[in-house]
């Protein structure tokens, strides 16, 4: 149940020039830099504002001193978290555009000099949008930019926000409604007007206040009251770094820079440098939005509905909320008290086992892995700064964009992460060198976490299991690589390779293949995460491809929006069918040796299928 609020020192500018020492000289008095955000921000009564205040100043006031932190920032998707609506912030052009994917009647765009426009069916007007009449809203925000965007309209009641419903998917550049973006139900509608104000504002801004006038949800958004506002939009320096005033104000004077630069091992007081602090505390400061949490009480969320979350960089997170892990602390009077009023939430968040399947929860994920939770030495625990870097390197050749995608360091891939701790024998993978098998994180960070159409890594640390797939469904890393192979095939290679005992199995899961068995039978979920293995080319090269269209565009017909959207990508991905490239190799996959389906199987399977009520709290 996701509820409401549900670093290394630059030294770049420390040699200065005389003339630079004058100017940094003149600005001891000077206030703090403003960023240019247009209309003075308290004069906005339409939509939340940014007003620093509490001790945060901007990353405005940070780009002078840091400017190369501020580049790669600025490149990144966090600062695009958030942004004012305007022309040149949205993903797409809302110029005379109609979108056609709605039910109840097409989505008019405008654009009018700087404001942009909607004219749709009221997604609060009722149940159905079937049933809606056409209103018409200024956009005024923004939220996303590397997956997705969604738009976010003025109600006219206070600072409140709406949902448009239909969404910008960034890289197949195309509109669809936004309920088929979550993974829910057919036929779920869930309103998101005021979510903006009750809940993003938590972590899609920095310092996010809701400034509700009654606790959130207590009543219909419509009659609800908010002067939401934020330090900044999007995930900006002070979010990880804490509030900057202090900082700017002592480092205005040179003479403690340089005293700071030649102490060998100085630490400036004024600012929380992430990668700095030990291990937990490190961590935490992503996980104060990278993860599943709740309120110890109902007097800390009215708090935080009004002033916002107390965290801040450098604290103990757990200070000041309930971290949810079920395998640490079920039987805790809270986690109790959750599961009572909302039986579902464990299980649209965990797998059976206590590992996270919904993605923005690493560090759920991180403290549960044996290289964090099983660690004594700090410099040998892993951290979310192990593998992912805030700032692109000055000696990292890929170029803003390619950084951004993931902020990965440039270590991390095939593996590189782990050398610092684990150092194996060559043949421990059993994979040839250079192959996706041979990477550590593909056997033991597969892709079981899925958010945003998408699936990515699990981020605890595990091994490949085939009785761990058969306890919790939770698809194994052999299995969302050689898709072809039933779990007979998987449990055999680990126990010949390192002495894993078989399980038992039934008889499909000696003769089918694995991914089949999910893709056919699975719930929503597991479905989502074979449909999109299917796409993937390191699957692609171990399983063969040809085979694969046919199940791909099967489950495009499926009952959940998502996964037929997640099965259309992947099937994109693949060559045009051909009845003479299938394998010889046919009965795994359930195809008759003329290469059509096996109708009596794959009926049977699909008659087995697992209905369960799925919804992904993402």
């Amino acid at each position: 149940m996701m509820r409401p609020f549900a670093g290394v020192r630059n030294t770049e500018n420390l040699l200065l020039p005389a003339a630079a020492l004058a100017v940094a000289a003149g600005l001891a008095g000077a206030p703090f830099a403003r960023a240019d955000r247009g209309p003075r921000e308290e004069s906005v009564a339409i939509r939340p504002i940014q007003t620093p205040e509490d001790g945060y100043v901007s990353s405005g006031a940070c780009r002078a001193c840091h400017p190369s932190q501020y580049a790669s920032w600025h490149a990144s998707f966090h600062r695009t978290m958030t942004q004012i609506a305007a022309p040149d912030t949205v993903a797409t052009s809302f110029a005379g555009v109609t979108i056609d994917v709605l039910p109840g009647g097409p989505i008019r765009l405008d654009e009018r000099g700087r404001e942009l426009w909607a004219e749709f069916p009221d997604p609060d007007a009722a149940a159905s949008l079937a049933r809606a009449e056409p209103v018409s809203r200024q956009i005024v925000m923004a939220t996303g930019s590397h997956n997705q965007q969604i738009y976010w309209y003025a109600t006219g009641s206070s600072r409140v926000l709406g949902q448009l419903p239909a969404i910008w998917l960034t890289a197949e550049r195309r509109w669809i409604p936004r309920r088929a973006a979550i993974m829910s139900p057919p036929g779920a509608h869930a309103p998101e007007t005021g979510a903006w104000n009750g809940v993003c504002v938590a972590c899609h801004a920095t310092n996010g206040q809701p400034r509700l006038d009654a606790p959130f949800g207590s009543r219909p958004a419509a009659a609800m009251a908010a002067d939401t506002r934020a330090a900044e939009f999007g995930i900006a320096c002070e979010a990880c770094h804490g509030p900057g005033g202090a900082h700017a104000r002592a480092n205005r004077n040179p003479l403690r820079r340089y005293a700071l630069h030649f102490q060998i091992g100085a630490r400036d007081d004024t600012i929380v440098e992430p990668e700095r602090l030990d291990p937990l505390r490190a961590s935490q400061v992503c996980g104060q939005c990278h993860s599943f949490w709740e309120f110890a009480d109902a007097q800390a969320e009215r708090a935080a509905n009004v002033r916002g979350l107390p965290y801040r960089p450098g604290d103990d997170l757990a200070a000041t909320r309930f971290i949810a892990q079920p395998t640490r602390n079920l039987d805790t009077p809270i986690m109790r008290a959750f599961i009572a009023a909302d039986p579902g939430f464990l299980r649209d968040i965990f797998w059976s086992d206590g590992m996270i399947r919904a993605t923005g929860r690493e560090y759920n994920a991180l403290i549960d892995s044996p290289c964090f939770a099983n660690a004594r030495d700090p410099a040998r625990t892993m951290t979310c700064f192990s593998c992912h870097t805030m700032h692109k390197a000055a000696d990292d050749r890929r170029d803003a964009a390619a950084w951004a995608d993931d902020q990965l360091s440039p270590r991390t891939a095939g593996g590189g992460a782990c050398a610092g701790c684990h150092t194996v024998a060559d043949d421990h993978s059993h994979h040839r060198a250079g192959s996706p098998g041979r990477a550590c994180e593909n056997c033991h960070m597969p892709h079981t976490t899925y958010g945003l159409l998408k699936t990515i890594r699990s981020h605890q640390i595990s091994s490949p299991s085939v009785q761990a797939a058969l306890d919790t469904g939770r698809p194994d890393a052999c299995s969302l690589c050689h898709l072809d192979k039933p779990l007979a095939w998987t449990a055999a290679a680990l126990e010949d390779w390192y002495g894993v005992e078989r399980p038992s199995l039934s008889d499909d899961e000696e003769q089918v293949a694995a991914s089949l068995l999910w893709l056919l039978k699975g719930d929503a979920g597991q479905r989502a995460i074979v449909a999109q293995a299917m796409g993937w080319d390191a699957a692609q090269q171990a399983s063969g491809s040809a085979w694969l269209a046919p199940y791909l565009a099967l489950t495009e017909r499926d009952q959940y929006d998502a996964v037929r959207l997640i099965a259309a990508r992947s099937r994109r991905t693949l060559p045009p069918f051909r009845r003479d490239a299938l394998p010889r190799a046919r009965a795994p996959l359930l195809l008759t040796p003329d290469g059509t389906f096996d109708a009596a199987r794959v009926n049977r399977l699909v008659r087995e299928r697992n209905h369960r009520r799925v919804v992904y709290r993402e």
